[in-house]
């Protein structure tokens, strides 16, 4: 009661002094030091306070703690414990190392008051008395210093602050277990009890801010430091979210002290650490401390399991998706790529987890080839262990439970998994004697097919048929086969009908039939199912008849039309063709398939035909005949109809499906609109005819390619892809695995190639533009099916999950994006507070994009706890990345793919704990960012693409000493770089021996020794395919004379470039010869060149053997001599901004293989270009060159 008195009477001197906007602070505060109010109050006036003053004062008594009194320490701790009371309720409520402080400096005034209540023998707690005095001068310079006004500034030193005082609660921990343990004092008693409930999350922060200063401080990479690590990962697994109700209650101080020591211990061992890496001194003398620390993990989990720990009743997980076979691959992946991820936390699992992937896989391939349902009760025990695994593995890695699955649930998993495999072999035994076979299992399931023919209406693709017609009825005599190729229900069957049925046709054969082939076909039958249609007889299959030699005796001497309907796989091909006999009959196969390898293998002579989608006006027919008797539309429903039509996107299926729709509704307008607001619900009630002609094309795929089909959905509907993305990213999302034979790239081409091959991703190549790739809108939607489904991704706009620990409710990876409006601190994945536990643990992909993240949120935006994040994208219209969540980002080791917009000079040192990125891209909005030295440790880095970077700092020059045998062998890519000439760049590129594509800008720079403009030289990068260079002159003015005088770049470009841009360089004839005789160059784009003397003439040995692009844009360019060998193989001219260029030179109608020329802002262009275009036509026939002209 006197104390509150007393702290009333300062409250009110404290009004009196009348501090302006620290008042309220004041106020809540209560009072400091007695003298130091006294001295305020002769320096102040009655009116006028100043807290400055107030602050530099207590400054001054602290420092003089040393005659501070213990009344006075007393006083001032309490005060400051109010002080850090106020900050984490009042300003920073959702802060979480303000209420981290708080507790601290509670916890050490209340040790302090069992001294001055008698409690605690004074000897006991002399040793620690000075740390108090420290403690309190540390905390009041940080909490009254107005200069802390800068966000990332004051969180870095509140973090250094905690880093210094909590071992002195650690102290204070120690002290009290080992002397005040047994005591029967109440205050006491309730002290300890404060103490075992504040310090899991004060030690867990604590670990946490340790391990970050580690890997900013420490450089060094020894086994030493990587058991600190190790450690540290154990530590914080024991205390994020402590079990409480799991330990034994009159254990749990004694674990927060068994923690507590191991934590003293390992701090000893980073200072040490960092004192020996700062002066550069050997580490060697520690390892031997360290290895005791993994001694101690093991005793430690040991103690865990049979003193602190009551064992939990262990449930099993149920396998929540639908495609087993999926899981199990992206199961086996993932452990792969965390065996091989050489992280912290995966070393304290790491042989569990290599014991679960390799008996996961030899229950796979005893199973691969088995029916399913032989096996399906032992196929869906072996799915649950399976994810069981997985949620196990993960959790402990995030920290999710991590203690529990750690100690308990990952043995139990780990045993319940061998059993199973030790069982395998003679379930199989038994399924084997029961069955008399083992069958070999279909990739997929039977799907019942309608008759996609009978009673269609027919309408489009007049000249394919015409084209079909024709080389069924005329071309060669010998056998043909005419395939026809496309995406799921593009009508590759209604036009083969179309075409089968043709009067012209029909007279032409002596017989035919039609046999739909399906994926799960009985070959004896479809064979005898022909011979029936062709003979016709209609008889049965009887097994002492053999149908394919019957049907050979049948068809010779015949001319004959077959068609194989939906063909799936070259196998079958080759099984019902063998009968088909090839006399020169002028006999011709019609194949129809959604696998144009199946196609290409089957081709005789014609091509196969890769069916088109339905144009607009041909849709509009097709709704107009199904819908209307008379065939026509009113105009009052014209525009609606043809809004209906441009959103089916030219699918006719979806035509068909959307046309029944409407045929059985009102003919008004209203009716009309309403189905175009609801055409995506009216598609999918018709799942049965859209899915699952989709579905039968996904499930043929193998499992691998699956995930890499789904992926694409989480791009935008008609986005059309960059296929160099998608490369990045497939292999940054780990649905790429490298071989031994082919590199990742390769890989990747291979998946391309087939998922194309399969017509469910529609491939644009077009030379002279970046290749593209993208999905039918329904495609896209099935995608986003499964990927829901199976619980791979998911896009969220409005609000994120609700904050939840299992793992069963969150996909892999999650697309946002962020609206202000809905999203607050306690439903955002990012943000960490003291109100909320952490959502998206288990997120293996994050991006963000959207509105801009508000200032107030900064503070508890975090990214630490998202550990098994590999992409991170965090688009700069969402936030810019400041120094605080940089250094977290730096802690997420399984990161492979990382997309952030940020300001900082260099790469921290912090980046080289990014050991497993590949993908780098930054968007800088500062001076160029430097990489050296820290790039040299991403060793995985495969793409860099910074909006503005420099191996070195430009406005230093100062030189970075680089290890000789420093190398980034798997880079592949470097976009956005700056260069500029100095002797430690001369040879850089050397140490990215692999590149593949490369852009930089490049700073005139005056080589002395050539008397030319410095240009790099990349002659030696035999794998760089793609160069992009824009020329920085120091005086624009200067660029023309520059050309004048000869002061040229002396080019050194590798012999296997196939694309090169150059930008604003300066050129003449001699230096376009140079760049003539390289011998693989497929594209050429010359932006803005200032050419010399405004001529190019090409010689006789200026010929461009592969050149298929040329592009010239804003060129100096007025005469232009061209030989008709000098672009033997050119498909495209781009002329751009010319103006000064009066005609295109007319050797180009000579080309045979030019098929387009574009024209923009270059009117006087266009009637050489049309007499160009007149010359090729006419001397090659049906070839058709484009012109396009933009004014």
């Amino acid at each position: 009661m006197e104390r509150g008195k007393e702290i009333e009477g300062e409250r009110e001197k404290g009004k009196a002094i009348k501090l302006s906007k620290r008042e309220t602070l004041f106020n809540y505060c209560g009072g400091f030091l007695e003298a130091a109010f006294n001295k305020i109050l002769e320096l102040c006036s009655t009116t006028q306070g100043s807290f400055s003053v107030l602050r530099k004062e207590i400054k001054n008594l602290a420092k003089s703690s040393a005659a501070m009194t213990e009344e006075q320490l007393n006083f001032l701790l309490m005060n400051l414990h109010h002080l850090s009371k106020y900050r984490a309720e009042q300003i920073y409520p959702l802060v979480t190392e303000y209420e981290i402080l708080q507790n601290v400096c509670g916890n050490i005034r209340d040790f302090h008051q069992l001294k001055v209540n008698g409690c605690v023998e004074p000897e006991i707690i002399e040793t620690v008395l000075p740390q108090f005095q420290l403690i309190a001068e540390r905390v009041g310079h940080f909490l009254l210093d107005d200069e802390l006004i800068d966000r990332d500034y004051r969180l870095s030193k509140l973090a250094h602050l905690l880093l210094k005082i909590i071992p002195t609660q650690l102290e204070v921990m120690h002290m009290c277990h080992k002397n005040l343990k047994s005591s029967t004092s109440a205050e006491v008693g309730r002290f300890i009890e404060q103490l075992s409930e504040t310090s899991p999350d004060i030690l867990r922060e604590y670990l946490i801010h340790l391990q970050e200063h580690m890997v900013n401080v420490v450089t060094t990479s020894t086994s030493g430091a990587r058991n600190i690590h190790v450690m540290i990962e154990f530590l914080l697994i024991v205390l994020t979210n402590m079990p409480k109700e799991f330990i034994h209650h009159d254990k749990l101080f004694d674990l927060l002290a068994h923690v507590g020591e191991l934590i003293r211990e390992v701090s000893t061992l980073v200072r040490d650490l960092e004192v020996n890496s700062r002066n550069e001194e050997s580490t060697n003398g520690k390892n031997h401390a360290t290895l005791d620390l993994m001694e101690n993990i093991e005793l430690m989990k040991g103690d865990l399991k049979h003193v602190y720990l009551k064992a939990p009743t262990l449930s099993q997980l149920c396998f929540p998706m639908s495609d087993g076979s999926l899981l199990m691959h992206l199961l086996l992946r993932h452990l792969n790529d965390l065996l091989n991820s050489n992280a912290y936390s995966v070393a304290l699992i790491k042989e569990e987890i290599k014991l679960v992937k390799e008996d996961l896989e030899f229950i796979r391939s005893f199973l691969i080839n088995v029916e399913q349902e032989l096996y399906k009760d032992l196929w869906a025990r072996i799915l649950d262990l399976a994810y069981e695994a997985k949620d196990v593995i993960d959790s402990i890695i995030v920290r999710d439970n991590g203690l529990l699955h750690l100690i308990f649930s990952l043995p139990f998993v780990v045993k319940k998994i061998k059993l199973t495999k030790e069982e395998v072999p003679n379930l199989l035994e038994k399924i084997t004697k029961n069955k008399g076979l083992i069958v070999v299992k279909s990739p997929t399931k039977y799907v019942e097919r309608k008759s996609l023919t009978t009673g269609q209406t027919i309408v489009g693709f007049k000249e394919e048929a015409d084209l079909i017609i024709s080389k069924l009825t005329g071309g060669p005599k010998m056998l043909d086969v005419v395939s026809i190729t496309g995406t799921p229900g593009s009508g590759k069957t209604t036009l083969a009908y179309k075409v089968y049925n043709d009067k012209s046709v029909s007279s032409h054969f002596d017989i035919r039939s039609w046999c739909t082939v399906d994926q799960k076909y009985d070959e004896k039958k479809l064979l005898d199912d022909i011979f029936n249609q062709v003979s016709g007889s209609t008889s049965k299959y009887r097994d002492n008849i053999d149908a394919a030699n019957e049907l050979r005796k049948h068809l010779f001497g015949k001319r004959f039309l077959i068609v194989l309907d939906d063909m799936w796989d070259t196998a079958a091909w080759d099984e019902l063709t063998r009968p088909f006999p090839e006399a020169k009959k002028g006999s011709r196969i019609i194949l129809t398939t959604r696998d144009k390898k199946v196609a290409l293998h089957a081709q005789c002579h014609s091509d196969p035909l890769d069916l088109r989608l339905l144009r607009p006006e041909e849709s509009w027919e097709l709704i107009e005949k199904k819908v209307f008797e008379n065939g026509s539309c009113p105009d009052e429903l014209v525009d609606a109809g043809k809004e209906i039509v441009q959103n089916c996107k030219g699918l006719p299926l979806v035509v068909n499906l959307i046309a029944g729709v409407i045929a059985e509704k009102e003919k008004k307008k209203t009716v009309w609109l309403e189905v175009l607001n609801n055409l995506h619900s009216f598609i999918f009630q018709n799942e049965v005819d859209v899915m699952k002609v989709i579905a039968l094309s996904y499930d043929h795929l193998p499992d691998h390619l699956k995930p890499c089909l789904i992926y694409l959905a989480s791009f935008p509907k008609d986005y059309a892809i960059p296929v160099g993305t998608l490369k990045f990213l497939w292999c940054g999302e780990g649905l790429v695995q490298q071989t031994e034979m082919k590199s990742l790239g390769e890989v990747v081409e291979i998946y391309l190639d087939i998922l194309i091959s399969s017509s469910l991703v529609i491939s644009f190549n077009e030379i002279g533009i970046r290749a593209t790739c993208q999905i039918h809108d329904l495609v896209h939607d099935f995608c986003l099916i499964k990927a829901r489904e199976e619980k791979l991704f998911d896009r969220i706009r409005s609000s994120a999950p609700s904050s939840s620990s299992s793992s069963d409710l969150m996909p892999r990876q999650m697309a946002i994006e962020y609206d202000k409006e809905h999203f607050g601190h306690n439903n955002f994945v990012l943000f960490d507070s003291k109100k909320k536990r952490h959502s998206g643990k288990h997120l293996y992909s994050l991006v963000i994009r959207g509105q801009k993240l508000d200032n107030s949120f900064y503070d508890i935006c975090h990214l630490r706890h998202l550990r098994l994040l590999r992409l991170l994208e965090l688009n700069d219209s969402f936030i810019k990345v400041n120094d605080s969540l940089l250094n977290e980002i730096c802690t997420l080791v399984h990161l492979r793919i990382l997309s952030i917009n940020t300001g900082v000079k260099s790469l921290p040192s912090s980046f080289s704990n990014l050991w497993n990125l590949e993908t780098l891209v930054v968007k800088n909005d500062r001076p160029a960012l430097v990489l050296l030295p820290t790039i040299w440790n991403l060793v995985k880095l495969r793409m860099l693409s910074i909006s503005d970077c420099s191996f070195f700092d430009l406005a230093t020059d100062e030189p970075i000493l680089i290890v000789e045998d420093s190398k980034l062998e798997n880079l592949r890519v470097i976009q956005g770089l700056k260069l500029s000439y100095s002797k430690d760049t001369e040879d850089i590129f050397k140490r990215f021996p692999n590149l593949q594509e490369l852009s930089f800008n490049l700073k005139e720079s005056w080589d002395c020794s050539t008397e030319r403009y410095w240009f790099p030289k990349l002659d030696f990068l035999n794998e760089l395919e793609n160069l992009r260079v824009t020329f920085k002159s120091s005086n624009t003015y200067d660029s023309a004379l520059s050309v004048a005088t000869n002061r040229l770049c002396d080019f050194h470009f590798p012999l296997s470039l196939k694309i090169l841009m150059l930008h604003k360089f300066p050129l003449t004839s001699d230096s376009l010869s140079t760049i003539a005789r390289l011998p693989k160059l497929e594209q050429l784009h010359l932006e803005y060149a200032i050419i010399g003397g405004a001529e190019w003439n090409m010689g006789e040995e200026d010929t461009f053997q592969n050149l298929k692009c040329l592009t010239l844009c804003g060129v100096t360019l007025a005469k232009w001599e061209v030989r008709e060998e000098s672009f033997p193989v050119l498909e495209k001219l781009r002329l751009w901004a010319c103006p000064t260029l009066e005609e295109i030179p007319p050797s180009f109608g000579d080309i045979c293989s030019l098929k387009s020329i574009e024209l923009g802002w270059s009117p006087q262009l266009e009637v050489s270009a049309l007499k160009i275009k007149q010359d090729v036509e006419d001397m090659m026939g049906d070839i058709q060159v484009l012109v396009y002209v933009k004014i």
